[in-house]
């Protein structure tokens, strides 16, 4: 059940800001207090499932072969790269940061992942998509599922960054109970919960921003 003061909130921020002739995003902008972000345990790095998405159909990516690649081909999976091509990916820079952008999450069998981190680890790593790992056994179309309404925040050396909840064309409770999930997260994530917090506001992508902690 969402929180009456974050769902009154979204509908203030909507109320107030214009509507666009395309679908707007809807962000928190996550400020930080009393962390030394230079360390690392400071840092926070989570994925998380949102009860309702994004709101939009993510573009995934799998590395994978044989029987495994046929069943991500089948649970929806937008493209299946093979050890060749990933070879290929290896020496062609602009390629491999071709295929960073345009895909929104990528899936590894376990054997690829030291290969990735060796051959894309410095262009995926900084864009916050380093493939998850499809340990032996685990069904892929599981994980593809998962994938589709998961976020990866990351607040890297930073007190302030961006984490995405939904579309403004999503139910205002449904953008609540996302809203409500990485607040949960966010706070379990910091040393001293809460207290770490120094502000936090939702936004629509070319909207106002309304505080919502």
């Amino acid at each position: 059940m969402a929180d009456e003061n974050i769902v009154e909130t979204i509908e203030k921020l909507l109320a107030e800001s214009p509507e666009r002739k395309f679908p707007e995003g809807v962000e928190l902008a996550i400020n930080l207090k009393n962390l030394d972000m230079s360390q690392p345990k400071n840092r926070v790095d989570e994925e998380i499932l949102l009860p309702h998405g994004l709101g939009k159909d993510l573009k995934i990516a799998v590395f994978a072969k044989g029987e495994v690649g046929l069943q991500a081909k089948s649970a929806g999976a937008e493209m299946v790269f093979s050890e060749e091509d990933l070879a290929e990916m290896a020496e062609d820079k602009s390629r491999a940061r071709s295929v960073a952008n345009e895909y929104d999450f990528f899936i590894a069998e376990v054997q690829y992942m030291a290969q990735i981190g060796k051959a894309l680890g410095a262009i995926l790593g900084p864009r916050g998509k380093m493939p998850t790992p499809l340990p032996p056994g685990k069904n892929v179309a599981d994980l593809i599922n998962s994938a589709r309404s998961s976020i990866r925040i990351r607040s890297k050396d930073k007190l302030t960054f961006h984490v995405s909840v939904g579309r403004r064309d999503m139910e205002v409770r449904k953008l609540a109970e996302n809203v409500e999930t990485v607040l949960s997260r966010v706070e379990g994530a910091l040393e001293k919960g809460q207290h770490n917090i120094r502000s936090i506001y939702v936004t629509t992508t070319m909207g106002k921003s309304v505080k919502v902690v």
